[in-house]
This record gives C-alpha cells, structure tokens and sequence, in this order.
C-alpha cells in the first residue's frame, strides 16, 4: 500500500493521518504538496486531510478543489486508485467534482467538537472490510460546515446504489434526528463514488487509533486499507 498525503495551505490533520497510515498498514506514506503536478509513482491512495485549507475562503474546500494536484487526484481516481477525503478533504472532494452534493454549514450554526457513533453501512469496500455489517463504531467529529446535501435525485441515488458509507447515530445503531449532529441529510456521515473507490467522511476515524486517546474504532478503516 503506497499512500500519498497532499497537504495544502491551511491543512492540520496531515500528521494525525500519516500516524494512522503507518499503524494500520504498516507502510510509511509520504506527503505532497497542493502545488505538485503528479502523485508520485505506483500510488494506491490519495488521502485529503482535514483542516482549513486556503483558510475555507469563498467556500470550504473550494479553492483546494482546484488545486494542481487536483488534476493529478482525478486522473489518479479514474483509473480506479483509491482517494479518501476526511472532513475538509471531503469538502474538498465534492468541491473538486469526485463526490456529488455540498457541505453546508451546521444546522444549529456553530462548530462541532465531540465524540460521535456512526453506523458501518456496508463493509465490501476497501475501506470498510476489517468492519462487520453494521457495526456501530465511536470516533470524533470537529467540524462547522459538515451538513451534507444534495438534490433529491442524488439522494436517491446514494441510497438506491448503496454510496451511504456511515450514518450519524447512537451507541445502540439508532438512526434519528436526535443522533444526527449536523442536520446532515439522512444521517449522512459519507459517501462513497460510483466505484466504491473514493470516500469522503467529515469524521475523524484518524484520531482513534490508540487507547492512549480514547478508543480504537478508527483503526478498522485503516487496516481495511492494508489489504487493498
């Protein structure tokens, strides 16, 4: 697994991310910067990071979504390889056309902090696999904008082609809009692309790796990966 991290300008998760890469599949993945023309050769995956890129001007992730690596990512996705967006990187994602709908802000209008459940919706991807169906796993949300939405149509299509990768929900797998943070539509948490192989999350699986720092659940996302 040869993983590659763009950081750009604003970005503050990429070392929490390189920490998770390393213990979950045991490879050393290497950083590049927004301003780069290509991946470097034979990667696997793209990991977008959190954090605020170009400061979230104009909107989040909008300017990173037309960054020089951008190019690079698509091309990279098209051919099949693996992207994964976290939090701003999935902001950046649907901003950059590799994921449909938008993040809009919160529904109660204020930054969000805390622990989250989210519900494993399907686990036959190379994200999810090291999952059982269903699980109900624990990790962290920070977010301000993370309220997804799109057209109906979409939604249909999210829903009807299994694209719904995790749900907002609680310690028992409850689904609701009392469990739902963000006012996301349907609870959601992240997607998936036609493939399966580009995921955009806005939780932190990448901050609970160790029990050092409260739990573990993050971990299966990563040792997915090792097997891709």
């Amino acid at each position: 697994m040869k993983a590659a991290v763009v950081v750009f300008p604003g970005s503050n998760r990429e070392q929490d991310v390189i920490r998770a890469l390393r213990v979950g599949t045991g490879h050393e993945p290497v950083k590049i910067w927004h301003a780069d023309a290509d991946l470097p050769a034979g990667t696997d995956l793209v990991v977008l990071p959190g954090g605020f890129s170009y400061g979230d001007y104009l909107r989040c992730g909008a300017i990173a979504g037309r960054a020089r690596i951008m190019d690079a990512v698509r091309a990279h996705a098209a051919r099949g390889g693996l992207v994964l967006g976290i939090c701003n990187g999935f902001q950046i994602l649907v901003e950059s056309g590799l994921l449909p709908g938008i993040l809009m802000r919160n529904a109660q209008l204020r930054f969000l902090c805390k622990m989250q459940h989210l519900k494993v919706e399907r686990t036959d991807t190379a994200f999810t696999r090291a999952y059982a169906p269903g699980q109900v796993i624990e990790v962290a949300v920070a977010h301000g904008e993370g309220n997804y939405e799109a057209d109906e149509e979409t939604i249909r299509r999210l829903e009807g082609d299994g694209r719904v990768a995790f749900r907002y929900c609680d310690a028992a797998g409850l689904v609701g809009p009392e469990t739902n943070p963000n006012g996301s539509t349907h609870s959601i948490a992240g997607i998936y692309s036609e493939k399966l192989n580009v995921l955009g999350m806005m939780p932190h699986p990448e901050n609970l790796i160790e029990d050092l720092v409260g739990g573990t659940d993050g971990l299966g996302l990563f040792r997915s990966l090792s097997a891709a």
